[in-house]
């Protein structure tokens, strides 16, 4: 056993086969990794795109002691029993969009799992120098990919944090050796339906791409993965927007010239005013600077990154007019540039006591200095991590990662972890599609999952990090992977019969719901406030007027807790004084009961000023989304004569009328309990290969059920035309009611109806619906008004 291109007599091409591995390891560009990969490849002559025997045949050539020192990295993660030896998904192609950190994590989880994996990348070079935190479970998995191996420096002692450039480079020699193919300069457009004539049936899904002609446009696929950031160019997947008051953003990049004088500079892993009121008050007083926080990573370059205060900007000139409008106020035309270099040249100096010699900013990709200052009051997140498209027989699963995803809260440093997460839960869903669950079921788990990410911290995940793998409970403490039922995510399948139906559907929402602005956004803050004002109203010494200082005491806090679940904490017992003990006990209390990890400590809550209100709204807004729903204890026979007095009135709304529609399509027929147990089983129990009634099934969600495929096709055939257009109305109502709740108004004291036992369908659809349909009491959750 030789290394390629070497004869048992010369050592040439033994040493240069260990010269281009070298210089693959050390490539410091993507370029230059591409390049070097290319003719280490050509000169132990083996093909990447044999992916399947790719990584054996490299090493059995490549007979380097480096190169071992990898492979026993590579062969150890290999070895976890969910990659069934890299047969798992064998026979799985899958596309992803993207080669930023998240994507490429994503690549390595499926070429473990024997996929076929091709990733697409628009640009040619990795140029972010932003430093990213690193979670102690993603530097344990960093090294057992060999990061060290790439880069020497890699989380020495106790540094936490990498440039994102480098964490790419390391993450695309891994890939790279893996067999996955990487293209750059080539830019996903579309997704490419399988063609409807018979003479094409057998081609499946595929993308358009840019240049038009690259190979990549005639390959499919079975999965496509979206990591292409905040941009996402993968349709179907709606997003939600958290919207807080401003919070302008500086990053800084310095050069590091690696002197002995840099190198004696303390890091800054996170100062915020709440924990050091005087270094920030010093600061003002010295330079005019104001800042809310600040983080300072010594890394590649020196990485300062800081929230600033727009009066501060204003006074110091950075920002030239003061705009309502965020987008008109930080754009270039409005802000002086030289100025914003200077306010973030002082501020580093400042917050490293001087001790930098030189401050000179590095360079970015456009040849300028690499200052940015952008507005991250605006938070998005998918609502959903994956759906299904179903076209003539072909399924292509379709899903998000990174970014595109669930955008990171950086002062919380939980975007690269929450990524990698989230790449390892695809990973699991993909295993699953290829082992053949159905569509609803892949779904429902992939959701239910989900639903934790955006609750995760390094407190609150596994500890075990050396247990790690795809398997979710592995990672994620107490999960539930069937939280969510395959009924429903049924929304999530999307057959293309309905396609007509949602565009009219689009249609009307974009007529009735313009684009929020800052203030319609901002006003979601008052209806948190709203609905924390309710649930807390009538508790002993809590009088809830605003989202920071009337928490302070905690004893709002745990009068929100206890109206849910008063076995928890017992109200009488606080000492209205003690607002550390009070605070503390509901941070505990939420974060061991419910998963919500606390913004602070108790002591550190009862010592601010005034809590921070960003903070404050990402943390309550966990309860409500977790209680929104919920009916507190009591409450269903407690309502008081307004309440159900807007109950009432609520029924003449528009939406209110969908929602009985929607809702009354679920009992529009009576079904006795067997009949119930046989269809759910008979739709678990079906391939995806073999779905297609499923299929017609989520197109008409809310049809009534048949008793099986063939007398449905049959019942079809002989429908009339006005039951089909009843059926068409019942799909709209429950879609429209979906979309207007989402996008209604704020409604005072506004209570939402659960369990409602509705009129028959049939009435209400019909020319003359009765005059006072009786509607029989249900249990009544309160919501935000």
């Amino acid at each position: 056993m030789g290394d390629g291109g070497a004869s048992a007599t010369g050592g040439e091409g033994v040493n240069l086969s260990h010269a281009l591995f070298d210089k693959f390891v050390q490539a410091s560009t993507c370029k230059g990794t591409l390049k070097a990969f290319q003719e280490l490849c050509e000169h132990l002559e083996v093909k990447p795109s044999e992916h399947r025997i790719f990584y054996h045949k490299l090493k059995s050539k490549l007979n380097y002691w480096k190169a071992k020192a990898l492979w026993v990295k590579l062969d150890k993660r290999a070895v976890q029993k969910e990659y069934k030896k890299g047969r798992a998904c064998a026979n799985t192609k899958c596309l992803i969009i993207g080669a930023g950190p998240c994507g490429l994590r994503t690549a390595i989880e499926l070429a473990f799992l024997g996929a076929k994996v091709v990733v697409l990348e628009k640009r040619d070079a990795f140029s972010r120098n932003n430093v990213l935190h690193l979670w102690p479970f993603t530097i344990q998995d960093l090294r057992g990919l060999g990061a060290k191996k790439f880069y020497g420096k890699f989380c020495a002692g106790a540094i936490d944090h990498i440039s994102i450039r480098q964490l790419q480079l390391m993450l695309l020699k891994v890939a790279l050796l893996l067999g996955i193919e990487i293209h750059v300069n080539v830019e996903f457009k579309a997704l490419i339906e399988p063609p409807e004539d018979k003479e094409n049936e057998g081609i499946g899904w595929r993308a358009e791409v840019h240049p038009r002609t690259h190979p990549v446009s005639e390959l499919e696929f079975d999965v496509i993965i979206g990591a292409d950031g905040r941009r996402n160019t993968l349709p179907g997947f709606r997003r939600k927007e958290f919207r807080g008051k401003l919070a302008i953003a500086i990053t800084a990049n310095f050069i590091n010239r690696n002197t002995t004088a840099e190198a004696k500079v303390e890091e800054i892993s996170g100062v915020a005013f709440i924990f050091n009121q005087k270094f920030f008050q010093d600061l003002r007083e010295a330079t005019g600077i104001d800042l809310e926080n600040i983080v300072y990573y010594k890394d590649d370059t020196h990485y300062f990154v800081m929230t600033a205060k727009k009066q501060s900007l204003l006074e110091k000139g950075v920002i030239l007019h003061d705009y309502a409008d965020t987008e008109l106020l930080l754009s270039r035309a409005n802000v002086d540039q030289a100025a914003l270099l200077s306010y973030a040249r002082e501020a580093a100096d400042f917050s490293t006591n001087h001790q930098l010699p030189t401050l000179d900013f590095a360079i970015n990709h456009y040849g300028q200095p690499d200052v940015a200052m952008f507005d991250f009051t605006c938070m998005y997140a998918s609502e959903n991590a994956a759906m299904v498209r179903q076209r003539g027989g072909h399924t292509l699963l379709v899903a998000l990662v990174g970014d595109s995803l669930l955008e990171p809260f950086w002062p919380m440093g939980t975007g690269i972890a929450r990524g990698f997460l989230a790449a390892m839960d695809s990973g699991w869903m993909v295993k699953s599609w290829a082992q053949g669950k159905t569509p609803l079921e892949v779904l429902a788990e992939r959701e239910s999952i989900y639903r934790l990410l955006p609750q995760t911290t390094p407190e609150n995940v596994s500890k075990n990090f050396s247990q790690y793998s795809l398997d979710p409970t592995t990672r994620y403490p107490n999960i539930s992977l069937n939280f969510l039922r395959p009924s429903q995510v049924r929304h999530l399948v999307d057959t293309g019969e309905c396609r007509e139906m949602r565009i009219d559907i689009e249609n009307v929402i974009s007529l009735s719901t313009p684009k929020l602005t800052r203030n319609e956004s901002v006003a979601r803050s008052s209806k948190l406030l709203n609905w924390c004002q309710r649930q807390t109203e009538g508790y002993r010494n809590v009088n809830v007027t605003d989202l920071t200082m009337s928490w302070k005491s905690g004893l709002a806090l745990c009068a929100l807790i206890h109206r849910y679940r008063p076995d928890l904490i017992d109200f009488d017992s606080l000492d209205e004084q003690d607002h550390a003990r009070n605070n503390q006990l509901a941070f505990d209390v939420a974060e061991k009961e419910f998963g919500i990890s606390p913004c602070m400590t108790g002591k550190e809550m009862s010592s601010v000023v005034e809590p921070d209100k960003l903070s404050m709204v990402m943390y309550l807004s966990q309860f409500y989304e977790m209680f929104k729903d919920t009916v507190p204890p009591g409450d269903n026979h407690n309502l008081s004569p307004e309440e159900k007095a807007a109950l009432i009135s609520s029924t003449k709304s528009p939406i209110s009328f969908l929602s009985k529609l929607g809702q009354s399509i679920a009992i529009s027929r009576k079904r006795n309990p067997k009949d119930k147990k046989e269809k759910d089983a008979d739709g678990l129990g079906k391939r995806r290969k073999t779905s297609q009634s499923e299929d017609e099934e989520v197109c008409r969600a809310g049809r009534d059920d048949r008793p099986s495929v063939p007398a449905q096709l049959s019942d079809r055939k002989v429908d009339s035309a006005a039951a089909a257009n009843n059926n068409k109305v019942k799909v709209m109502a429950t879609q429209l009611l979906a979309k207007f709740e989402e996008n209604a108004p704020a409604q005072p004291a506004g209570l939402k109806r659960q369990g409602d036992s509705l009129p028959n369908l049939d009435l209400l659809l019909s020319p003359s619906p009765p005059q006072n349909p009786v509607n029989e009491p249900g249990r009544l959750a309160p919501v935000p008004a």
